[in-house]
């Protein structure tokens, strides 16, 4: 049989030529293309039920969130293990399954029971909802959004982090392979009403009044519309705050002689951050704003940093003037050194092999 085999080939050797030059090209396609990390992830297959709960100790949190959330993962198929951390405002809750199920079929059951477990959890007392489908070595890719050298003048941590949000990580996201964007340091801007407690009591105002102005006046809403003359105008109703004017132009009260009490007369409405509980620094610059992009788990690492850079290289185009993105941690880097470390020693390996054969052949 072997012989026919090799007889045939030897009559036929433009074809069998063609077909191992065929089957080279597939091999390198395919190594182009292979899913290679310098680090390979072991992580099984999980599924987290994160619940934010500002204000809550740890007690609360788990008692009204953690509880009940475990509780309802009771009974969904091919479950290995659940475990939770509670903390301060913050519970989460890490569902394992057995090895071979579908992350995606795993998210879709723990879901269906988030969704009845958000029916027992009091109101306000958080939401909860899932991680994204990343695992611990994730994180691709880390900038920073800082200000430029030559910047006048320099833009303050509110604004870069405004900029980060809103200019970089939402245009990320969009990327082909990327999960999240987390972004962190800088302040957080918020609309804040200060108010003077002096002025609350003058007027008569209690601090529940404010509140629930403030959520009335801050919507839009619709009115159907009004056929006349066989046209049809739309009525809308648009009373959604766009600016600090707005806020302090809110109507709290009216007296019994008909003078309105503005917001603006019980308070100061500015711009300021939101209250933090840490920061982030860099190299011993001081603060930063920085932001880290988590791979979708199961896809290429090195073609997806790619992708990223390439984006990056168009949203630079759109940042304000003095603005400028600095990467300090690049996932591909590490690939290609690693993929060139293995290369060296498979050549080294083989050199020295073949070297060692050609002189036991001598000998």
């Amino acid at each position: 049989m072997f012989d026919k085999l090799i007889q045939s080939s030897l009559k036929n050797r433009g074809f069998v030529l063609l077909i191992l030059l065929g089957l080279a090209c597939s091999g390198v396609y395919s190594l182009m293309s292979l899913p290679i990390d310098a680090v390979p992830d072991i992580t099984n297959v999980q599924v987290i039920a994160l619940t934010d709960a500002p204000a809550l100790g740890p007690e609360e949190v788990e008692q009204f969130i953690t509880v009940p959330v475990e509780n309802a993962m009771n009974g969904i198929p091919r479950i290995k293990e659940v475990r939770s951390i509670t903390q301060f405002g913050f519970s989460s809750v890490t569902i394992v399954f057995e090895e071979g199920t579908d992350v995606y079929w795993a998210r879709q059951l723990v879901n269906e029971r988030l969704m009845q477990v958000r029916e027992e959890i009091p109101e306000g007392f958080g939401s909860p909802g899932m991680g994204p489908i990343a695992t611990g070595l994730g994180e691709i890719y880390l900038f920073e959004v800082k200000n430029a050298p030559d910047a006048k003048p320099p833009r303050s941590l509110m604004d870069l982090r405004t900029i980060l949000d809103w200019e970089v990580a939402r245009p990320l996201l969009s990327v082909p392979g990327v999960i999240e964007v987390n972004t962190f340091g800088g302040e957080l801007k918020t609309y804040q009403v200060q108010l003077d407690p002096k002025r609350l009591l003058a007027r008569g105002i209690s601090v529940t009044e404010v509140f629930e102005a403030l959520q009335r006046n801050n919507s839009n809403s619709g009115g159907g519309y009004i056929e006349r003359n066989g046209q049809v105008r739309v009525i809308r109703a648009q009373g959604l705050v766009s600016s600090l004017k707005d806020i302090e132009e809110i109507v709290l009260h009216t007296t019994s002689s008909g003078t309105p009490i503005y917001v603006r007369d019980v308070g100061e409405v500015k711009f300021a951050p939101m209250i933090r509980q840490g920061v982030v620094t860099r190299d011993g610059r001081g603060e930063v704003v920085t932001a880290t992009v988590l791979l979708l788990a199961g896809e290429n690492g090195r073609v997806v940093v790619e992708r990223v850079k390439s984006k990056l290289d168009e949203i630079r185009k759109s940042l304000p003037e003095g603005v400028v993105i600095d990467s300090y941690y690049d996932r591909a880097t590490l690939i290609n050194k690693a993929i060139g470390t293995v290369a060296r020693n498979l050549a080294e390996g083989g050199s020295s092999s073949s070297s060692c054969s050609w002189c036991c052949w001598a000998t």
